[in-house]
C-alpha cells in the first residue's frame, strides 16, 4: 500500500487498485493534513515532489516498509513521486518532523482517547523504548529510549544505542528531568536508580511495578507483602491505594515516599494474563514464578505523585493512557520488520519515531472502519461482481 511501483506488464488494474488504497488512506488523515504540511514547515515548496501527497508516500515507504533512503529514493524515482537523491531524502525527512507530529496529533484526537485531566502543572511524559533489528542476517540492534509529552505529543526526548552492553538498559536515569516532569513508564523501567534519579531532580514517577527488580518497605521499615494488600481487592474493577516507601538509594540516607495503586481485573482479563504470561514462559523456556501467576489478577502502579495531587484512580488512568500509545507501537512491530532508522542526527530520528506512530495510529483507524466499510470505498463494490471482489 505504502510504496508500490508502478504497475507493468498491462496491470493496470493492479495499479488502480493500489492508488485507491492510497486515496482510502489519504482520508484516514486529519482534514487539514495538507495545510499542515506548509504551516508546521515541512513543505515550504514542492522542490524535488510532485504533490504533498507523493511526498508523503515516499517518508511511508522508508518509514513503514524499512528500505533505506537510497532504495526509497529509487522507487520513488521510478514510481514518479519525486525526484531526490538519498542526502536530499533525509534532508526533507528532517524538516518534516512537525508535519508528521501534527499528522499524529490529528489522529490521536480522532481516536476518542480522552485524557485525565491535568493537575498542578505536572508535565506527563509517556516514555517507552524499544529494539530495532535492521533488516538482513546480520542486521545491527539498537536501543530506543524516547518520551512523548502530553497533550501536544511532542518528542522531548530521543536516545539510541547499541541493544547490548553497559549503560544501554531500560531506565529512567537517561531522561534528563525538570522539576514538575512526571513520567509514566512500563515495569521494564520499574529499578530504584532511576526512580531516584527523577525524584532527586524534582520529578515524579508512575510505573508499572516489577515487585523483582523495586524493593518497598511499609512506614517501620519491614517488607511490603504485595499478595497480603492485594487480596483485599476481591471485587473486580475495585481501587486501592496503600503507601509505602523505597529503600534509601546507595549514597543516599533518605528513603523515597511512594505508593501502591492497584485495581482488581475482571474474571476475563486474569485468565487471558494467565495463558499470556504461560506461553511467553514456553516460548522463552523460562520457570514461571507461581507468585507471578497470582500477582497477574490485579493491575499494580507504583507512583511518587502525592495523594493531594492525583488519586489511585486517577494514577491508574494515567497509567492506561501510556499502555495505550505502547499498544499502537506493539501492534506496529507485529506488522513485520522495522527497518531502518537515522542514526546520527536527532531531528530526522524523532521524524521517524512519528512517522512509525503515525502508521500505527492510521492501522487503527483502518482497524475501526473494517466494520462498516471497505477499505476501497463503494466505487469497487459497484464494478465488480462479488466473485471478483473477493479473488
Amino acid at each position: 500500500m505504502w510504496g508500490s511501483r508502478p504497475a507493468t506488464g498491462g496491470s493496470t488494474r493492479n495499479h488502480e487498485l493500489t492508488d485507491g488504497n492510497w486515496d482510502y488512506l489519504l482520508t484516514l488523515l486529519p482534514a487539514d493534513w495538507q495545510e499542515l504540511a506548509k504551516t508546521s514547515g515541512g513543505v515550504r515548496r514542492l522542490r524535488g515532489a510532485t504533490s504533498v501527497s507523493s511526498l508523503l508516500r515516499t517518508l511511508l515507504l522508508h518509514i513503514a516498509h524499512g528500505c533505506s533512503l537510497r532504495t526509497t529514493s529509487a522507487v520513488a524515482k521510478a514510481a514518479g513521486w519525486v525526484s531526490m537523491s538519498d542526502v536530499a531524502l533525509l534532508k526533507k525527512l528532517r524538516a518534516c518532523e512537525g508535519w508528521l507530529r501534527e499528522l499524529c496529533a490529528g489522529l490521536l484526537k480522532d481516536s476518542g482517547m480522552s485524557l485525565p485531566q491535568m493537575h498542578r502543572g505536572l508535565r506527563m511524559r509517556l516514555v517507552d523504548s524499544t529494539i530495532i533489528k535492521e533488516p538482513g542476517d546480520t542486521g545491527s540492534q539498537w536501543r530506543v529510549l524516547y518520551s512523548l509529552r502530553v497533550p501536544d505529543w511532542q518528542c522531548d526526548c530521543f536516545r539510541l544505542t547499541s541493544a547490548k552492553g553497559a549503560g544501554n538498559g531500560e531506565s529512567l536515569k537517561y531522561f534528563a528531568i525538570k522539576r514538575g516532569d512526571c513520567l509514566l513508564a512500563d515495569r521494564g523501567f520499574s529499578h530504584l536508580a532511576g526512580i531516584d534519579h527523577v525524584h532527586r531532580h524534582g520529578g515524579s514517577v508512575i510505573v508499572r511495578l516489577n515487585d523483582q527488580s523495586t524493593p518497598l518497605e511499609l512506614a517501620d521499615g519491614s517488607p511490603v507483602v504485595l499478595l497480603d494488600w492485594l487480596g483485599c481487592l476481591s471485587k473486580p474493577g475495585q481501587v486501592g491505594a496503600l503507601c509505602v516507601w523505597l529503600p534509601a538509594p546507595k549514597g543516599s540516607k533518605e528513603r523515597i515516599p511512594a505508593r501502591l495503586c492497584a485495581v482488581r481485573k475482571s474474571i476475563e482479563a486474569s485468565a487471558l494474563a494467565v495463558r499470556k504470561l504461560k506461553q511467553r514462559a514456553t516460548r522463552k523456556q523460562n520457570t514461571l514464578r507461581e507468585v507471578t501467576l497470582e500477582h497477574s489478577g490485579w493491575i499494580v502502579v507504583l507512583t511518587t505523585v502525592g495523594e493531594d495531587i492525583l488519586s489511585a484512580s486517577e494514577v491508574l488512568e494515567w497509567y492506561r493512557v501510556r499502555w495505550q500509545i505502547e499498544l499502537a507501537f506493539k501492534r506496529l512491530k507485529s506488522l513485520g520488520d522495522v527497518g531502518h532508522m537515522p542514526k546520527r542526527d536527532a531531528a530526522s530520528s524523532r521524524a521517524w519515531v512519528y512517522g512509525k506512530l503515525l502508521i500505527a495510529l492510521l492501522s487503527e483507524k483502518m482497524q475501526r472502519h473494517a466494520a462498516a466499510l471497505s477499505p476501497w470505498g463503494g466505487r469497487w463494490l459497484e464494478q465488480d461482481s462479488p466473485a471478483e471482489f473477493l479473488a
